[in-house]
């Protein structure tokens, strides 16, 4: 995880040289995520988080850079890449596109470690993206790379090998969930659209002590709905081996106290919770469960039970406990 790209010491100090970083003092790397290569770095002039961009072309690296630019000028908790000495946001090595950013110090909130007030604070902050994507929503405007009509071709595709009763029975809830969401598209069609994150997981935020300090990897966003945003953040921060109802309410209060959820979302929120739920175990099924990656932090069988939760409690009383 996170090295797909060796780098040399000389690579490390040319990228350093072309970023004006100063003179390389150390350099680790970092193994961490799953689909850059990601570096630390100290020189001279201080310390830096190094990632090769793999697979990506220039217009993809330059509209994370420019979109995360807009949003730290909006007062977001986010970090601008550091413009390479030619003024691009990247630098070339080895046929790739290199971004440095700068280093901020902070640690990720375990599973299991998620109090309520740091939930309320995920949620504001999600709002206040939200909030701050949607003047810009036209000059970012993107199609993203998880859509629901990708979601169901890639779970049109999974066969489960023979044997295989527990992926076999998943199958059948994703594919009867696929057909109920299609139901559904006039409700998910109305709520706000703008910028998202789409991944704003609990290894993409960075606490100090009590306080939100970082929001990490935007290489996802893209245009979409408001309310699925939320509701992948729901997921994803509010879950034990059960829902955490005291989490999911801190989390939907806080971000209301920034943006205030307007009926369409509020209406599309529970099919939401739904649809970002089978999102994640389909992409950890053909991701990381068939390919055969021991992950056990992406084990799709968390998200098929999210799933089923989500569907034996109703809209009903997800709105009452979120106390939409």
């Amino acid at each position: 995880m996170g090295a797909f790209t060796n780098l040399t010491g000389g690579d490390v100090a040319a990228l350093a040289h072309a970023f004006g970083a100063g003179e390389v003092e150390r350099w680790w790397p970092i193994p961490a995520g799953t689909i850059n290569s990601n570096f630390g770095l100290k020189t001279a002039r201080g310390r830096y988080f190094l990632r090769v961009n793999e697979g990506k072309g220039e217009a993809e690296v330059r509209y994370e850079a420019d979109l995360v630019g807009e949003l730290s000028r909006a007062g977001l908790p986010v970090l601008a890449p550091i413009p390479a000495q030619g003024g691009e946001p990247f630098a070339r090595r080895g046929g790739k596109l290199v971004s440095l950013f700068p280093f901020r110090d902070g640690e990720h909130r375990a599973r299991g470690e998620v109090g309520e007030h740091d939930a309320r604070a995920v949620g504001a902050a999600l709002a206040d993206l939200h909030a701050a994507g949607l003047p810009i929503a036209a000059r970012f405007d993107r199609r993203g790379i998880y859509t629901f009509g990708d979601i169901v071709r890639r779970l049109e595709g999974i066969a489960a090998p023979d044997g295989d009763a527990e992926l076999a029975r998943a199958l059948k809830v994703l594919g009867a969930e696929a057909a109920w969401l299609e139901a559904r598209e006039a409700v998910r069609t109305e709520a706000t659209r703008g910028v998202i994150h789409g991944d704003l997981f609990r290894d993409n935020v960075l606490f100090r002590g009590s306080e939100l300090v970082l929001l990490l990897d935007f290489e996802q966003a893209s245009t979409g709905s408001l309310a699925y945003d939320l509701a992948v953040c729901i997921n994803a921060w509010c879950w034990g081996d059960d829902l955490e109802r005291p989490l999911s309410r801190a989390l939907v209060a806080g971000y209301r106290a920034r943006r205030e959820l307007p009926p369409p979302d509020r209406d599309a929120l529970y099919v939401e919770l739904r649809a970002a739920a089978m999102r994640f175990a389909v992409t950890r099924i053909t991701d990381v469960y068939l390919p055969g990656i021991e992950n056990p932090d992406k084990d799709y069988r968390r998200y098929v039970r999210r799933l089923e939760r989500w569907q034996a409690l109703g809209p009903d009383e997800v709105a009452s406990f979120l106390a939409l």
